[in-house]
C-alpha cells in the first residue's frame, strides 16, 4: 500500500491535468502550427510556461487502484501485477483466468 500523501498527490495532478488540458493543447497548436508567425509561437511558449507544473498530463502517475502501487500497472485493469494475479486466481475478472497445462 502506497502512501496516502502520494496517492492524493496523484489524484490532484490528475484533476488539474484535466481543468488545463484544452487550455494547454490551444497553446501547442499554436507552436506547432507552421502557419503561425515567430512572435505568435514564442508568446504561445510563454503562456504554456505560465501554467503550473502539476497541470501537465506527463506528471501524472498510472497508479493501482486498489493498492495506490506505482508500478507494474496493467493500463487494460488499472491494477498492480499482484493484484491482477490475486484477483485472477479467485476468478474475479471477467474473461481472464489463470493458465495451466
Amino acid at each position: 500500500m502506497s502512501k496516502k500523501s502520494s496517492i492524493y498527490r496523484n489524484l490532484k495532478r490528475v484533476k488539474m491535468a484535466e481543468k488545463f488540458a484544452n487550455a494547454r493543447q490551444k497553446q501547442k497548436d499554436i507552436i506547432h502550427n507552421p502557419n503561425a508567425t515567430p512572435e505568435e509561437k514564442i508568446e504561445a511558449q510563454f503562456k504554456l510556461q505560465s501554467f503550473p507544473k502539476n497541470s501537465a498530463q506527463i506528471r501524472v502517475r498510472n497508479r493501482c487502484k486498489l493498492t495506490g502501487r506505482a508500478r507494474g500497472n496493467y493500463r487494460k485493469f488499472g491494477l498492480c501485477r499482484n493484484k491482477l494475479r490475486e484477483l485472477a486466481g479467485f476468478g474475479e475478472i471477467p474473461g481472464l483466468k489463470k493458465s495451466s497445462w
